[in-house]
This record gives structure tokens, sequence and C-alpha cells, in this order.
């Protein structure tokens, strides 16, 4: 992502499941950090997406947002034995 918006995006706005919108209030935030407002959009499409930022910026949770909110999105068909999820994670010393 090279975009470098500032814009402010309430996560309320995203449309989420309320699950998904009670945790994130739960854990007092209220809107996307600027790597946030830039992925959770095009994940929430149902894109893939790519981002960059520095530690503590909220990738992660930007990732569990967009996982959330597909597999409450989407139940697994009753035929699957089970759901997962895989993300790459480089370490700090990367």
């Amino acid at each position: 992502m090279t975009d470098s918006r500032s814009d402010s995006i309430a996560f309320a706005s995203l449309g989420l499941k309320p699950e998904v919108m009670e945790g994130i209030r739960q854990a007092g935030f209220v809107t996307c950090t600027p790597i946030q407002a830039q992925t959770l959009p095009i994940a929430l499409a149902g894109r893939d997406v790519a981002g960059q930022a520095q530690t503590g910026t909220g990738k992660t949770a930007a990732f569990l947002v967009a996982l959330y909110q597909a597999l409450l999105a989407r139940p697994p068909a009753a035929s699957r034995s089970r759901t997962g999820s895989e993300q790459g994670c480089p370490s700090r010393g990367s």
C-alpha cells in the first residue's frame, strides 16, 4: 500500500457484524489506525491485501477483524470439519 491517507475511519462505519463491533468496543477502539483505514475496506470486500507499517500500528488487529467478519458472515458448510486461517508474521528482528 502506498496510499498515505490520513482519513479517520470509524469502525462503526465499516458494516461489521455486531459480535465483531462489540469486541472492538470492549477493547476501547473507535477509529481505525492509518494501516487499518487503508486495508480493512479492501479485506472486508473479500480481496487480498498486503500492507506494511511499524510495530504496534494495528496490522494484526486489521487481519483479525477481517477474518472474524468473514467467518461470521459465511458459516462453514456442514461437510466441513474445521475452519483454518494462516498469517505470515516476520519476527521483530527481521
